[in-house]
């Protein structure tokens, strides 16, 4: 079963035309993108059951950094659990201690009271061997008053329904998790119940996505926020919004409340259906391939876990290309081979050597690549840059250096950047229907926006792709000039959402207290 385009050619520049073609976006695309991204928002808003799900969070406020306390944090996502001890100091700034506890295959596939008592378990470990802090309220920090129970945030990384700040029923299990018995109850009465069995005095009162722990964290640290980002393995955004347009919550108390609430967008399903993003046969095999065809479409775009997989598959099509190979000499490896062979971080050092300084000529950020370089027409700077490409090429996909020419790391090189600037511009989407959503912006600046006049524009982010890929942040930021305008680019700060997961869920805790929620 072949999962990738073959090239058939009569010129060897053409191909590489073709695919500047299929991946660059320009400035019309990424309009349009971000108007099917409002529909999207409003259609999530208004009703359930949306692939742009809109999560409802009953987070009705963010910290501005004074807020105090002590709390416990679990993180369930992936393969280990996490357990966090979270001490809030009031200056923007925290204590935190951790420790990571393992879940084996067997629990991830067994009964749910087994794996939530191994959670309470854990939780229990933690506290005996690593707690450092006297539990105490913010409101009783002053008497010295002990709690009966030590309050704690849960972050679970799993498709939730929230209902309220501290309830949400499982959707789905996804990351290789398929407990028993788990799919349509609360998680957050699934984890009370395994610390009541134990009789221990811990209440879990806050449940937050990994997400909306990024705008928490970083409003804490910043004093403020309004949205929070994850551009890494997968992505996904929050921010918070008017109650007045989540008319999904109408006959809910909150409803009636109004103000500000979270939500957890879930902006990895845009645009599942594929009318809008702009699709190349190496998207449509990595769907076709993948766990989840014909869902998470826009995560399949920008998101790390597939970025990798995508360069693999067009590199591999130049190696196949007739009537002569465009790469290697038509050689190939095992791990090129290989589905998933390729991870993102290739990409990233791949980039990270060819920046250095700003020596090379023009002729090198779109090179005729179909013309084979002489290493004696090269100046010093860029017959070193791609020598240290051929090296990192030889390294990762098992080639014999001599296999790999300065024609083939300048191709590479090329492919990582046209995917990675791509998978940018398409992030600065999200950002920018975020801003234009909230009123601080609109479209392309051409009006004054209603809301955040001459205010800075917090935003927390976290996740391998913005915090180490070359560029990423500044591409993304390119994509907002041109969707935003200059002037609310300028005023949107950006900026690392340190531990949102811990953090993140110590915060909402807190705010499970200050509401009455406990």
């Amino acid at each position: 079963m072949s999962s990738i385009p073959v090239h058939q050619y009569d010129s060897a520049q053409s191909v590489f035309d073709l695919l500047e073609r299929q991946f660059v976006i320009g400035e019309d695309t990424l309009v349009e993108l971000t108007q099917a991204f409002l529909e999207e928002f409003k259609v999530g808003l208004e009703s359930y059951n949306h692939p742009m799900a809109m999560i409802p969070t009953f987070v009705t406020a963010v910290p501005d950094g004074t807020e105090t306390g002590t709390f416990l944090a679990l993180d369930l996502g992936g393969t280990n659990l996490r357990v966090c001890e979270v001490v809030l100091n009031g200056n923007k700034t925290f204590n935190l201690v951790q420790q990571k506890y393992r879940v084996s295959e067997t629990l991830k596939s067994g009964e749910a009271t087994a794996l939530f008592d191994y959670l309470a378990d854990s939780v229990d470990a933690f506290l005996t061997t690593h707690a450092t802090t006297d539990y105490t309220s913010p409101t009783e920090a002053t008497s010295g008053t002990p709690l009966s129970d030590v309050h704690l945030g849960l972050t679970f990384s799993f498709p939730v329904e929230q209902t309220a700040l501290g309830s949400g029923k499982i959707l789905t299990w996804t990351k290789g998790f398929s407990a028993k018995n788990a799919v349509g109850n609360d998680v957050v009465k699934l984890l009370q119940d395994a610390f009541d069995r134990k009789h221990m005095h811990v209440k879990c009162v806050a449940l937050v996505n990994d997400t909306v722990g990024a705008l928490l964290s970083r409003a804490y640290q910043a004093g403020g926020c309004f949205a929070g980002a994850i551009f890494g393995t997968g992505t996904n955004g929050a921010y918070m919004e008017q109650v007045s347009k989540i008319k999904k919550l109408a006959g809910n108390p909150a409803w009636d409340k109004g103000g500000l609430m979270a939500i957890n967008t879930e902006w990895g399903a845009f645009n599942n259906s594929r009318s809008h993003l702009p699709t190349t046969p190496y998207d449509n095999a990595i769907d076709r391939l993948s766990i989840n065809p014909k869902f998470q479409a826009f995560e399949k775009f920008i998101s790390g876990m597939y970025l990798g997989e995508v360069v693999r598959n067009i590199i591999v099509s130049l190696v196949d290309a007739t009537p002569k190979s465009l790469l290697f000499g038509g050689k190939s490896t095992a791990f090129l081979n290989k589905h998933y062979g390729l991870d993102t971080s290739f990409m990233s050092a791949t980039e990270e050597a060819w920046i250095g300084d700003d020596s090379s000529p023009d002729a090198f950020v779109h090179p005729p690549l179909s013309v084979e370089f002489k290493r004696e027409e090269l100046n010093a700077a860029v017959l070193k840059k791609l020598d240290n490409i051929r090296t990192i090429i030889a390294k990762t996909l098992g080639f014999k250096l001599e296999d790999v020419s300065l024609n083939d790391a300048a191709v590479i090189r090329w492919i990582c950047s046209l995917v990675a600037r791509r998978a940018a511009l398409l992030s600065g989407v999200a950002v920018a229907t975020v801003l234009i959503q909230t009123e601080q912006a609109t479209l392309k600046g051409l009006e004054k926006p209603a809301r955040g006049l001459n205010q800075k524009l917090g935003v927390g982010v976290d996740g391998s792709l913005i915090e180490h890929y070359p560029n990423f942040g500044k591409i993304l930021r390119e994509s907002l000039v041109l969707l935003v305008g200059e002037e609310v680019e300028q005023r949107v700060e950006i900026g690392l959402a340190k531990d949102g997961s811990g953090v993140g869920a110590a915060l909402c805790a807190l705010m499970a207290l200050k509401q009455g929620a406990v």
